[in-house]
Formats: C-alpha cells, structure tokens, sequence
C-alpha cells in the first residue's frame, strides 16, 4: 500500500514507524527539515520538505498513485486543505485528518467534510479521543487501561500486580484449576520495562503489568482476584479546564451525575469557558501546583485527581503533589515517551498518552480485511485487534491447536452471536465469528492476510 503521512511529528512519526514495519511503500512530508531529517536518519521511508498541502509537493510525494493520505500536521487549516488536494487533483481514495479545533468539529457542520465540500473520510480528535479513554479508565478502579471490544460484551484490561496479589507466583497454565472463576485470557506481562507474550510456563510477579481480556460480567471477579477491588471515585478532581478536561468533565456530567466533580485552570479565560460549559462541577481558577488552590478543591478527600494540563512535567508533579496529601488513584496524561519507564516508580497509577491512542484511531482505519478495530498497546509492544473470520481464513473449521498461527499471535476471546468463548486449543472458529487477539508489531501483516478476502492480495 501507499501511504502519505503529513507531518512528522509524535503522531506522524508513529504512524510511519508502525506502517513500514509491513512494507508499505511510505512518503512524509513535513515543512520542518529538522523533523525530516530524524525520520530519514530512522525510518527506511522517503521523506520530504514542503507544505503538505501545496500541490507541487503532494506531487513529488506520489499522490498521484497514493492508496491513502494521513494529515497530522500541527495545523488543523493545513490538514484538511492536503485532504482536499489530494483528492480534487489526484483522487487519492482515503483521506485521514487529525483536527484540534472543536469549531470544526460541530456537529451541525458535519456536512462540510461530505464528498462534495472538502471531502475527509476520517476525521480525528485527539482530544476527544483522550477524554473518552480516560473515562474508560475511571470505568474500572484499579485498572490502568481499559479498552472495550466487540460492542463492550469483551474487555481488554491492563492491571498491576501488588505484593498481595492471590495469583502471583502462579504458573499460568494452573491458573484455571487454583481459579476456576477467573474466566480470563493473559496475553501481554510487562516486567522492567519489557513486554511479552507469556507462555504457559510463566508466572506472575508483583511489580509486573499484566494485558488480560474477559467477558465484560466477569471483570469484577477478576479484578477481585487480581487483589483490586477498589470503588468507582465519587469524588473526583481534574487538573486542567482546556478541551480534555471539559470534554471529560461534560461526559462524567451526563453520566455520572452523582460524582462530585471539581476543576482547577490557570488561565482565567479557559476557567471562565468552562464555568459557562459545565452545569453541575465546581471550577476553580488557579495553580495546580499551589497548596492553597489544592487544599480548596479538597484533594485531600478525592478518590481520583486527572491531571490533563498542556504540559507533562505539571501534570506529573501536581498528582504527586495530590497523593501526597491522600487522594486516591492518580490518572496523567504524558505526551513524552520519555517518561514511560518512570511513571509507576514515581507512583503515578495510570499514565495517559495522547499520541497512542491517536495512532489507535489512525490504525484502525489503516487496516485491510475485516478488522473492527485496532489498539495499540505500550509503544511498539504490538496491536490489540478485533477482526471478522471469514470462510477465507486458515483458521476456519479446525481445531486452534492446528491452526498455523503466527509464533506472536495470541487469541483473546471468540465472540458467537450470544456467546463469548474463551479459546483453547480445542476451540473450533466458524464463519461470522468475531475474534480478538493480540499481536506483536512484527506479525500484523500476517493477521491481516488471515481476514482479508483473497483478492485483496492478488
């Protein structure tokens, strides 16, 4: 495939990374030569200077015969103009553009993105897309990440393991005999920093991060037996007033209204936007840093603070700063890769990126064949996928023990009709089935054949 990634910057950079591991045949465009030259000296992509939407520069990027566009370009106005080029000159099939400013992003103008106008296929909101993923993670105390898969009836969950876990030191293999009610599937551990698919040998430790996927009813009972049985926050405070935080603010509004929500800005502009926005939470103007401002806001007594400021370092300190005067769960969001590997040392519970969960939303309508949806999990780890068998497919009408999966695949869960399977070497997949499984970077490719009509290969 053919693929045109406008700006190379976090997101862009991502993307690219990710797309040419599979051999697709990658050009990146960006105005900054510093950026160019990084992805150059990197990636094994072709990588040019310029404007991303004057024509001449889509042009020496291959537009021309161009499968897909990506815009991620720091400006919204530059995104959806490349989007337009590409399609009135060169009739580029799939246009992607990520947009920031909610203005365009109303839904009584939804029509201006249609074929006819300024035709965008897929538009992105980061920061819509942020808040809906925090939301998810307040959904399930305890967990780190939450992702829900084929329409909520399977979860991905992410959970640490403390030093009075019931189930550390346990070999997987003797899990279902020692638990019989924990009805789920391991398929990522994390420990020191290193992520891997385990095998049926391996055992848990504390300290470790474990990726696991159940039946939606089932996941209070396995949280329980991961030794997380930690209430949904009732009192909760978000750290920042900008579009994150009152997109989340708005959303716990509608639909938890009994939480007792409170949000501290700094900028008296946006504190006063979101007073006006927000109908039942309490907005506070001030420094999330300050003691005093902390103390107003009773962060003492919150069972969850959300820090979403523009800026990492404020974000970090200020949930330090909030379990430091005893609020419960901590939930940051860190645009810098940088920081990944200290975030739980320092004690923050949940680290938020901003740049996977776009790139998940950008995969998702990257990929071939009958795949629902696409996750990205930690960075470069690999992909959580939800995909459609169909009567083409290898593993169709035998026995998962003979099916010649991919040594970095691993089946989650079999969706059937009414029934959520957990698959074991016995399980037979049939036609129609939904199926999530998790893939390391290096074997996407490998899945996409799997549930892709034979065509599309040849």
């Amino acid at each position: 495939m053919k693929v045109i990634v406008c700006g190379a910057g976090q997101v862009g950079f991502n993307i690219t990374r990710y797309l040419a591991q599979e051999d697709n045949d990658i050009t990146v465009v960006d105005q900054s030569p510093e950026l160019i030259r990084k992805i150059s000296d990197t990636l094994d992509v072709k990588a040019i200077t310029g404007f991303a939407s004057h024509p001449e520069i889509l042009a020496r990027a291959g537009a021309a015969d161009a499968d897909l566009l990506i815009a991620v370009t720091q400006a919204d106005e530059v995104n959806m103009v490349a989007c337009q080029v590409a399609h009135s000159l060169f009739d580029v099939t799939t246009k992607i553009a990520r947009i920031r400013q909610q203005g365009y992003l109303n839904p009584m103008w939804a029509n201006l993105y249609s074929r006819d106008h300024m035709p965008i296929d897929v538009v992105i909101s980061p920061e819509r897309e942020v808040a809906e993923a925090i939301g998810r993670r307040l959904e399930v105390p305890g967990a780190f990440d939450m992702i829900p898969l084929v329409g909520g009836r399977v979860k991905l969950i992410g959970v640490r393991c403390e030093e009075d876990c019931p189930i550390v030191n346990t070999p997987l293999r003797q899990l279902t005999q020692l638990f019989p009610d924990l009805n789920v599937v391991i398929i990522g551990l994390v420990r020191d920093n290193e992520a891997r698919i385990p095998s049926a040998g391996d055992e848990m430790l504390p300290g470790d991060e474990v990726y696991f996927v159940a039946e939606s009813d089932h996941v209070p009972r396995a949280m329980a037996a991961f030794g997380h049985e930690e209430a949904a926050a009732r009192r909760l405070v978000i750290f920042g007033g900008g579009n994150i935080g009152q997109f989340l603010a708005q959303a716990i509004e509608e639909n938890n209204p009994s939480v007792n929500l409170k949000v501290i800005e700094a900028d008296k502009v946006r504190a006063e936007a979101a007073a006006r926005t927000l109908k039942r939470s309490v907005v506070l103007e001030g420094d999330v840093l300050e003691a005093e401002i902390l103390e107003e806001a009773n962060v003492a007594t919150a069972e969850a603070v959300v820090a979403v400021t523009n800026d990492d370092e404020t974000n970090i300190l200020a949930s330090l700063l909030a379990k430091r005067l005893g609020s419960g769960r901590a939930i940051t969001l860190v645009n810098s890769g940088a920081y990944a590997p200290l975030i739980s040392s320092l004690g923050v519970d949940v680290a938020v990126s901003p740049r996977n969960i776009t790139v998940s939303t950008i995969l998702q309508h990257v990929r071939r064949g009958r795949i629902h949806s696409v996750n990205t999990l930690r960075d470069g780890f690999g992909e959580l996928i939800e995909a459609e068998a169909m009567d083409t497919s290898g593993l169709i009408g035998k026995p998962l023990r003979e099916a010649e999966l991919p040594d970095d695949v691993i089946l989650g869960s079999v969706v059937r009709e009414d029934e959520v399977i957990l698959p074991r070497g016995s399980t037979v997949v049939e036609v129609g089935d939904r199926i999530v499984l998790f893939a390391r970077s290096e074997a996407v490719k490998e899945v996409e054949k799997m549930f892709s009509v034979r065509l599309e290969f040849f």
